[in-house]
């Protein structure tokens, strides 16, 4: 659905177009050649995505923190090295990774981590299914590094070479090294905070990575920050540990050479759902194998039970782990989250390919093992069947509700008040999709600010007219019958899936006040009852804005706890203004423009499985009042307004 109306004054899709840049000079002097490490530092979007200050979990400082941990990996899937050390200290922001594998050839260690193009893995007989493959990630690392430190243990003798911001800075020199048996490479590195600002690590977002390289490696131990990590069953472990609730019959956990999966059907789920990877790398973005295993499953079913069913009703509650290993893989950008490959191998030097596709190879696995499992488990094929049939019926109910709700969308869309598109959208190509934002704002006055002060390329508003419906416990079909939703799902694209998603960002920006607190949990419980898998992915974030303005006629800070306000107050002396803000529509558009700007604060909704969805959702927006009376009383804090004068003589003191 297209929205092309803007409420600042500013239609994105009818802009004259602007007047070519003329150059006075363009000879030999302009043309310019930059150093490899030099051209990380100048365009680091192609190398690790975006950079972010650690607040997603698709931010740059945790590139490349999986740039070194994929190269310590591959030792390990080649037979080398069963332990791997991460430790982040958080005072000195130092990221350390230690492994016990074969160590780099110390003759090349320099080139290895500071020239592009150079590695071993462009030779496939050496590393047969890796993840890193372009020679490109370790060096990254460096560049973007204000301390970078690289040492290899290999037969007796060690090298350490230490740079800042990719260019040496020390080298050792090849020496003995006392315990010959201790092999390995150890990388420490601190992000350069003239990249990332002033960043942080998100303890959640490290440990769910060095999870997943756990379930896809078994037998490899992983201790992050002292913790040990280790699975024995792999994806079945993985789907066991992130499931809310059990299945609707036992996870089905298939390994056959290089694919594995593990999967069940779950009630509450609007469509499928995927941990997905290849080779070790979570593509959180699908591709070509999830789409094969998508389609083979749904053609496995129909052809057990000899009936026609829609692949959609088939799949909608499906939960599955998918990881396959392949020669060569090919994605679709640097950060390695989409698989473009057709084949299980590459193709041969005179273009042709003999190797199996992946569409067959993954269809012929399921064929074999889920129909022999099927034929073996009655209790699972009447639960499934069950499953599918309430799907169908389900889909039948809402049909004519959305047909209505879309013929109503589409005639609103063309003066829709709702939407502040921009240019730039999460399912196209262009490098900065993963910066794509919509903010979901209460009322147009907070929309108004945002909307003046926002970044036209890549920050859309969607505003809400008051205070959503709880949809606690009500069905699919409220996105369609309530306008609100049905427009929002539209703006978001995610009617059938997330797969097409139009933005990475999907930030609630509401007043700091108990009005926007509640509508905060209006629309966690929307996303949470019918698109689960948007929090899941890291795509949900609060949007933090400063609760006091405080300044004197030389300085203004912004304050957005106590803490900050009593320590700005301090600053100002007794000459300190101090303004509170009571909601979004009271900051002026040129104040906001630095509260969404590249320092803008954001809070990431993050899902812990300690308990499943359905109890938060009913704990929290749920009829059991008196329940959560007793928890607010138990939990209330009342805090005294801050006097200045006391600051002022306890500061002094």
């Amino acid at each position: 659905m297209e929205y092309d109306t803007i409420e600042d004054n500013t239609d994105i899709f009818n802009q004259p177009e602007e007047a070519p840049m003329v150059t006075s000079n363009y000879g030999d002097e302009e043309i310019i050649h930059l150093e490899d490490m030099e051209h990380i530092r100048l365009r680091p979007g192609m190398y690790i995505g975006k950079l972010g200050d650690g607040a997603s979990q698709d931010d740059g400082i945790y590139v490349l923190i999986k740039e070194v941990m994929d190269n310590s990996i591959d030792e390990f899937t080649s037979g080398f090295g069963k332990r791997i050390e991460l430790k982040i200290d958080k005072n000195e922001k130092k990221v350390s990774i230690r492994d016990y594998g074969r160590g780099i050839p110390l003759g090349k260690l320099v080139e290895a981590v500071s020239q592009l193009n150079t590695g071993a893995k462009y030779d496939s007989k050496v590393f047969q299914k890796s993840v890193g493959l372009n020679g490109v990630g370790t060096k990254a690392v460096n560049a973007l590094s204000s301390y970078f430190k690289v040492q290899s243990v290999r037969e007796g003798k060690t090298r350490i070479v230490e740079f800042s911001q990719g260019k040496m800075t020390s080298d050792s020199g090849i020496m003995p090294y006392e315990n010959a048996t201790d092999s390995g490479t150890l990388v420490e590195f601190i992000p350069d905070s003239a990249k990332f600002g002033n960043y942080h690590y998100v303890d959640d977002y490290v440990e769910k990575r060095v999870w997943n390289y756990a379930y896809l490696n078994r037998g490899l131990t992983l201790i992050y920050n002292d913790k040990r990590y280790y699975s024995k069953n792999g994806l079945l472990d993985l789907l066991n540990n992130n499931m809310e609730g059990e299945g609707l019959y036992p996870i089905i956990h298939i390994k056959d050479g290089d694919f594995e999966a593990a999967f069940t059907h779950v009630n509450g789920q609007s469509s499928d759902y995927f941990y997905s990877f290849v080779n070790g790398q979570h593509t959180t973005e699908g591709g070509t194998h999830q789409s094969a295993f998508r389609e083979a499953y749904a053609r496995v079913v129909r052809e057990f039970y000899q009936k026609e069913y829609e692949p959609a009703d088939i799949r909608q509650g499906l939960i599955c782990a998918l990881c396959v290993r392949i020669q060569e893989p090919v994605f679709e950008a640097q950060t390695k989250t989409k698989l473009g490959s057709t084949h299980l191998a590459p193709n041969n030097p005179d273009g042709t390919n003999d190797s199996p596709f992946l569409k067959t190879y993954v269809f012929d696995i399921l064929k074999r093992h889920l129909d022999n499992y099927l034929h073996k488990n009655p209790e699972t094929v009447s639960v499934l069947q069950q499953k599918i049939q309430a799907n169908e019926k389900e889909r039948k109910e809402i049909a004519g509700i959305k047909k209505a709700a879309r013929e109503s969308a589409k005639k609103v869309s063309l003066n829709n008040r709702k939407l502040r598109d921009c240019r730039i959208h999460l399912n196209t190509n262009h490098e900065k999709r993963l910066e794509s934002t919509i903010f979901i704002t209460e009322g147009d006055s907070a929309s108004g600010s945002i909307t003046k002060s926002r970044d036209v390329q890549t920050q859309a508003v969607f505003s809400l007219r008051g205070k959503p419906l709880n949809c606690l416990g009500m069905t699919k079909k409220v996105c369609y019958e309530n306008e609100e939703f049905n427009l929002l799902q539209a703006a978001l694209n995610i009617e059938e899936d997330i797969e097409n998603l139009r933005y990475n960002n999907i930030v609630i920006a509401t007043d700091a006040d108990v009005d926007g607190m509640h509508i905060r949990l209006l629309m966690l419980t929307f996303f949470l009852q019918f698109y689960p898998d948007l929090v899941k992915n890291g795509h949900v974030y609060i949007l933090q804005t400063p609760l006091f303005r405080v300044r004197n006629k030389k300085e203004t800070f912004y304050c957005y706890t106590e803490e900050e306000r009593v320590n700005s107050i301090v600053k100002c002396g007794k000459q300190a203004e101090i303004t509170r803000f009571k909601g979004l529509g009271e900051i002026s558009p040129d104040e906001f423009r630095a509260f969404i700007g590249p320092n803008m604060r954001l809070e990431p909704v993050i899902l812990q499985y300690d308990f499943g969805i359905k109890e938060l959702l009913k704990y929290y927006m749920g009829n059991n009042t008196p329940e959560r009376q007793r928890f607010i009383i138990d939990n209330l804090r009342i805090e005294d307004d801050t006097d200045i004068d006391k600051i002022e003589v306890r500061s002094k003191k």
